[in-house]
């Protein structure tokens, strides 16, 4: 089978897919709802800058990390936002699950013996050997 005939029946099935269904339809009662769109974004915009902290070494103090949460459990009260949470999740799922395979599949093309181990290309600080 052609990799990238594979690859587009892939993307239809997501698309077919009951999770990925669900969750167009949970994406389209939030929008629908000007209210939960707006508490959904202001938790989406607190999660990001606090990714964002975590991503540039910041440290996260216990207040935010609180905040957050709090925040979690007040989103997840509404139940267009805890159906919207609840399908991105089943849908994370599915395409993590679809990641390992692939993945799989790409740990068998790589020669190690060709191309040195993780550690050693990163324990080299120079670069490839000479």
């Amino acid at each position: 089978m052609n990799p990238y005939d594979a690859a587009h029946n892939l993307a239809k099935a997501l698309r077919e897919s009951p999770e990925f269904k669900e969750m167009k339809e949970a994406q389209e009662a939030v929008k629908t709802d000007s209210s939960a769109k707006e508490m959904l974004l202001d938790f989406r915009k607190e999660q990001f800058s606090m990714h964002k902290k975590q991503l540039t070494g910041e440290e996260i103090s216990t207040e935010q990390k609180d905040k957050l949460e709090k925040l979690f459990d007040v989103v997840s009260m509404n139940t267009l936002i805890k159906r919207l949470l609840d399908a991105e999740y089943k849908v994370s799922i599915m395409l993590q699950d679809i990641q390992k395979i692939i993945s799989e599949a790409n740990s068998e093309i790589y020669d190690e013996e060709l191309i040195g181990s993780t550690e050693d290309l990163f324990d080299n600080e120079q670069g490839y050997e000479q």
